[in-house]
Order: structure tokens, then C-alpha cells, then sequence
């Protein structure tokens, strides 16, 4: 073992949760030694722009990074960069890196995000087969793509249809295969899903959705397709695995912390083990929009409103975790956000129309506003963002116009008496 420094936080992850979390706490005026620990050599950068700005070419890696070399130091946040950590000892307080560095630390803020879920199959290892999680990532994937014409997308989510999106835009011939029977089958309704799958279509995306991935074929060397469960070849020079992440958490599972889907913390972000939260993509937590169940969310807003929490109790505070969940995906010229969370509703509402290009989609259970999707609609996602906070219950017809903005129906119907205390009253058809 090397003998390392002692540090009154020590911070695992150098992405969004990381970096927030150390610029919070030195403005939230904390002045103990401070450090930003990871595995990549890179100074802590935005991961949202990989598979889109960045893949493309727009963006320069520069333009991405979350902050300039400069920043870190004049703030006294110590960039441990290029380590890995294996271990973690919770009643000597230290992290243990794969190269024998060890770290003190007073408390520790894991923020390591997690790996992305490769393919199980024969031929996965082959050459030409890709995932986007890092810079190294899209810096390899990018090496390859001009010299290949024809890519295969594995997976119909976020990642996948913005991959596809900006490999299209490159005249690449796109083909994306879905194990589910539509797109965005885990995050959204089936008119959203349909919409995007038309949008793609028309640009040139060949679909093969409830498509299962048998196995990938080459020269033993390279890729060249992909083997479907039905028998179907889908020929190829480059695959995109887009199926997921795994949670960064086997340090803490041997430490001794309960786990869950990822590593389970309470309402301040903190894990079983002592003097250490954990925040981010692998923090599974109780979600208040979520009716108290406990859940993963994989987005920057997550993140960085972890962060700020576990910020201000470190320093002091009482805070709770209370964040409404929202997040964004561009794709060609559609920009879609989302706010709340639709898991478990009953009912949908289609506020616009989907053939202009604008439009809305309400998530109800119970009547009650919990989610909306927003597709070039900002206006709808900003207003619709008071309805999800306040649990709205407003009528079917009052959220399907267009022409009643959701900020006036809320405060028509707050000011019509119907409304006691915090919470929106039921309004009948």
C-alpha cells in the first residue's frame, strides 16, 4: 500500500455529481481540504453532450468540460485523476485505489456513477462494437465512423435514438434493433414511442423492434452483424450497445452497505455506512414523486440536486431530499422534456398535435397530474412543472387545450376557492 493523504471530503466520481458536489460545498463555504477522485484522466466534463454535440462534431471537448483546469485550483479542489478504486474501509475511514493509493477521509460522497451493460452473447468482444459512456468512448467510436456506412444501434432508449439521430445527420445508414416492441418502452406512453419511431423513420432509421440479439458475427477479428433471435442478419461495420448502465457500487457492497438497485441512501443521501452518502446514477433513493418508492434516476438534474443536498448537510443543514425529476433529449430538431415521473399512471392526456411537431403528453394516476412529456413545448414543461409539485387534479378536457396555458388553469382553479391549503382539489368532467 502507498500511503495517500487524509482529506475532510473526499469525493469518488468526476462526472456531474462529483463536480457538483464539490463546487457546492466550497459555495456553500466549506473550507476543509476537498478532493474529486476518478478513474479517468480528463478534468470533469458533461456526459449529456457525448452522443450528441460531441459525437457530432459540434462541440469540441473543450466546450464540454464542466469547468477549466483553473477553476479547481483556485478553489482548493485536489484532482486525483487516473485511479481506481477497489475497496473501501469504512471503520479506518480510507479508500483503497487498484495501484495501493490510500486515501483518508472525514467524509466520503460516493458519485461514481456505473459502467455501461454490455452484450452477453458470442461476438461481443469483437472490434467495431461500441458503447458511449466516456470521452474514450466517442473518441474510439469516432476513429471508426468514417470509414463505416452502415451501424447498428442495439437498445431504443435515450442514448440509442440520439446515437442514431447524429449518426443519420452523417449519412451513415442507421439501423436500430429493440428488444422491446417499441422505443422508449421503459420511460414513456406508446403515442411518444411512436412519434419518435415516425420521426426516425422518415430520416432513414430502419426499425427491427421485439428484436432479441442472438449473437454477433465477424472474422474473428472484426464485426460485421448482427444475429437476431428470429434468424434475421443484420449486416454491419459498427455497433452501438445502448442497453443500459450498471451501478458503481461492488466497493461499497463489500464494505457492508445495504444495496438495492444500486446503493440505497436515505432522504439526505447518506448509505448505511458511516460518513459516507452517495448521489447520482448509482444512489437508489426514495423518491417522494415516485409515491416513496425507492428508484435510480440516471440524469444531470438528479445529480446536481443531489449534490447541493448532501452539500448543505455536510455543511450544516437539515436538508431533505425533495427534488421534482426532469430531464431533456434532442433529437434532430425535436427537443423533448420531460417532468415527474409517469411510472404507474392510469390515464393519458394528448395536449396538442403530434403532426405539428409540438405537443404534450400528461401522465395522470388518480386523476392526479404526476408527469408530463414535452416535445418542443417549453412552455408546457416550465407551467407543467407547478402541476406535478402540486399534485394537480384538473380535468381531462382543461389539460387537452392547447389554447388554456396549464399556468392559468392552475391559478384559475387555485383562486376558485376549490383549492385548501397546499394541495389542488378535484375538478369533475
Amino acid at each position: 500500500m502507498t500511503p495517500g493523504r487524509f482529506y475532510d471530503v473526499v469525493i469518488v466520481g468526476t462526472g456531474h455529481a462529483g463536480a457538483q458536489a464539490a463546487i457546492a460545498l466550497r459555495q456553500r463555504g466549506f473550507s476543509g481540504t476537498l478532493c474529486l477522485l476518478g478513474n479517468e484522466t480528463e478534468l470533469p466534463y458533461e456526459r449529456p453532450p457525448l452522443s450528441k454535440d460531441y459525437l457530432s462534431g459540434e462541440k469540441d471537448f473543450a466546450r464540454i468540460l464542466i469547468r477549466p483546469r483553473e477553476f479547481w485550483v483556485e478553489r482548493a479542489i485536489d484532482l486525483l485523476q487516473g485511479h481506481m478504486v477497489v475497496a473501501i474501509d469504512p471503520v479506518g475511514h480510507r479508500v483503497v485505489m487498484a495501484d495501493g493509493l490510500l486515501v483518508g477521509y472525514g467524509r466520503l460522497i460516493w458519485a461514481a456513477g456505473g459502467a455501461p451493460r454490455t452484450l452477453q452473447c458470442r461476438g461481443a468482444e469483437l472490434r467495431g462494437v461500441h458503447v458511449i459512456r466516456t470521452r474514450d468512448d466517442v473518441d474510439r467510436l469516432i476513429g471508426e465512423v468514417a470509414d463505416a456506412g452502415r451501424i447498428v444501434v442495439i437498445g431504443g432508449g435515450f442514448v440509442g435514438l440520439e446515437a442514431a439521430a447524429v449518426l443519420t445527420g452523417l449519412g451513415k445508414s442507421v439501423v436500430l434493433a429493440e428488444a422491446e416492441d417499441r422505443v422508449l418502452a421503459r420511460a414513456s406512453a406508446e403515442p411518444l414511442s411512436r412519434f419518435y419511431e415516425t420521426e426516425h423513420r422518415a430520416r432513414g432509421v430502419e426499425f427491427h423492434l421485439g428484436a432479441v440479439v442472438r449473437s454477433l458475427t465477424g472474422d474473428g477479428e472484426r464485426v460485421s452483424g448482427v444475429a437476431l433471435d428470429g434468424g434475421q442478419m443484420l449486416p454491419c461495420e459498427l455497433v452501438i450497445v445502448g442497453i443500459g448502465i450498471v451501478p458503481a457500487i461492488e466497493p461499497l457492497r463489500a464494505a457492508g452497505a445495504a444495496i438495492g438497485d444500486g446503493v440505497l441512501v436515505d432522504d439526505q443521501c447518506r448509505t448505511s455506512l458511516p460518513d459516507v452518502f452517495a448521489i447520482g446514477d448509482c444512489a437508489a433513493h426514495p423518491n417522494p414523486f415516485a409515491d416513496g418508492a425507492v428508484i435510480r434516476l440516471e440524469s444531470v438534474q438528479n445529480a446536481t440536486d443531489q449534490a447541493s443536498l448532501v452539500a448543505e448537510v455536510i455543511t450544516g443543514g437539515d436538508a431533505h431530499f425533495h427534488a421534482v425529476p426532469w430531464f431533456w433529449s434532442h433529437q434532430y430538431d425535436l427537443k423533448l422534456q420531460t417532468v415527474g415521473l409517469s411510472r404507474g399512471y392510469d390515464q393519458i392526456v394528448m395536449r396538442g398535435d403530434p403532426t405539428r411537431r409540438s405537443f404534450s403528453i400528461i401522465y395522470l394516476r388518480q386523476k392526479r397530474v404526476i408527469a408530463l412529456d414535452c416535445v418542443n413545448a417549453t412552455r408546457d414543461f416550465v407551467q407543467g412543472r407547478a402541476l406535478v409539485m402540486a399534485g394537480g387534479q384538473l380535468s381531462a378536457d382543461q389539460l387537452a387545450d392547447p389554447a388554456q396555458s396549464l399556468q392559468t388553469t392552475m391559478r384559475d382553479h387555485l383562486a376558485s376557492g376549490r383549492a385548501a391549503g397546499a394541495d389542488v382539489q378535484v375538478l369533475t368532467d
